[in-house]
């Protein structure tokens, strides 16, 4: 599978020349498939460009679109996807049960014309609703075998795993890893999802000294994050859903800590802070 991040920040988009390194979009990230699927995770501001860029390849733009849960940073791009104005784009949306609404949501509501001058309906691009990915919490997506976790967030929410020949890919962001955490969402849930994992990139908004007044609030610390990491087994760590306020001098200052930890703790897992534009193969 390839995997390329289109958006790295969380909360809200933070374009400027303090972000520019790590980047200042919001969550987005495109994987092709091994069996030639296109599927994207998220549709926050980093899935604007993201469209453009599909809508320069010859071939018609068709992809599931995989949404964690339907808080604006993570759904806001959707209405800038320039393909959805395309009539031979075609769009499967799966996830979490409330994302084919909250995508609707942002055209229209009941309150006057809504947030978007053009309303759903009037999009050209078939989009079309599956909820295996909340319902059974798996499916098959080509030859990758896909499953989900729920997140311990507010108004919920889903992580995802990836597997297909012998790579394992979870991705799991707004997710507190937390002891209190509810039945089904509690630290050994999500070191069973992602145990082995070739590639994790998981939810690491807050610093340990941030976290005593944001708990709560749905987001990792790093320390737990890097705990994971190692009782998982994983073999790469990434730090993801950077919080908004953290300029990209402070990420250095970030990822050299948790890299301390991992030298001093003797962790096999390597980590760093994920960059807008990066690459995993």
């Amino acid at each position: 599978m390839r995997i390329v991040l289109w958006g790295t920040r969380g909360s809200i988009a933070v374009p400027g020349s303090k972000t520019i390194r790590y980047g200042g979009n919001t969550t987005c990230v495109e994987m092709d498939l091994l069996g030639g699927q296109k599927v994207v995770i998220d549709a926050g501001t980093g899935i604007r460009e993201l469209g453009d860029e599909l809508l320069s390849r010859p071939e018609a733009v068709d992809i599931h679109l995989l949404v964690t849960h339907i808080h604006w940073d993570h759904i806001l791009g959707f209405p800038f996807f320039s393909p959805i104005y395309h009539p031979e784009t075609r769009i499967v949306v799966d996830g979490s049960i409330r994302a084919y609404k909250g995508l609707k949501t942002l055209f229209e509501n009941r309150m006057g014309d809504g947030f978007f001058p053009v309303k759903f309906d009037e999009l050209k691009a078939n989009v079309t609703f599956k909820d295996s990915l909340e319902k059974a919490h798996t499916t098959r997506i080509g030859e990758t075998n896909v499953d989900s976790i729920r997140l311990h967030h507010p108004g919920g929410g889903l992580g995802f795993r990836f597997r297909e020949e012998n790579k394992l890919f979870a991705f799991v962001t707004d997710n507190e890893l937390s002891d209190d955490a509810w039945e089904g969402s509690k630290i050994e849930d999500y070191v069973r999802f992602c145990k082995g994992a070739d590639l994790l990139i998981h939810d690491s908004q807050y610093t340990v000294s941030e976290i005593e007044s944001r708990r709560g609030w749905g987001h990792t610390d790093t320390a737990h994050a890097l705990a994971l990491a190692r009782d998982a087994e994983v073999k790469r760590l990434i730090l993801y859903h950077h919080d908004p306020n953290r300029t990209d001098e402070d990420m250095d200052e970030v990822v050299a800590g948790c890299r301390e930890w991992v030298e001093r703790e003797r962790a096999s897992f390597t980590v760093e802070g994920a960059v807008e534009g990066e690459i995993f193969l």
